[in-house]
């Protein structure tokens, strides 16, 4: 598939079956995020697979209570260590979140950007040291929901081509 088409496809997804992740696939996923760019290649990501029941109703309870998180198949905890880039950590936790996501996409499954946590909590659950950051979560699971695509603005509206509120030309 390509990249655009992944991205088109992909979809904030609030509904699971309740059917486990297959671990070729999580390896995937994870894969996907550790090739990831970052500033300075200094690749400041850890990521925390959850797929205990127990632990994931934990964790959906420290996410604002968004109980639907601990019905998928598994939950992924990404985390930066500011240590290692103290300016960009987070940014590029990030975008290796998204090429999980995206890798996620591809494989069939949902997944839903998680910021809304208590990070405490989090890492008291996980074990997570002090001194990194919890940076988003996403449940990973078969789709029991096909979200419509969302609206979004036209390019025009957005884009602009050598400096501020000059339409692109292409």
């Amino acid at each position: 598939m390509e990249v655009l088409e992944v991205i088109k496809k992909r979809r904030s997804v609030r509904a699971y079956k309740p059917e486990p992740v297959k671990e070729e696939d999580l390896r995937r996923m994870l894969e996907a995020a550790r090739l990831a760019p970052s500033a300075g290649n200094r690749q400041p990501w850890y990521f925390v697979v959850v797929r205990d029941p127990e632990l994931k109703k934990r964790v959906a309870e420290a996410a604002a209570r968004q109980m639907f998180i601990a019905d998928a198949g598994a939950i992924v905890v990404a985390v930066a260590d500011p240590t290692v880039s103290p300016r960009w950590a987070e940014k590029d936790v990030m975008i290796a979140m998204e090429h999980l996501i995206l890798e996620a996409a591809e494989l069939g499954y949902g997944t839903c950007w998680i910021g809304a946590f208590n990070e405490d909590e989090v890492k008291r659950l996980l074990g997570i040291p002090q001194q990194l950051k919890v940076v988003a979560l996403t449940p990973v699971g078969v789709p029991a929901e096909s979200p419509p695509p969302r609206p979004r603005k036209a390019l025009e509206e957005i884009a602009f081509e050598n400096k501020w509120g000059n339409k692109i030309s292409f």
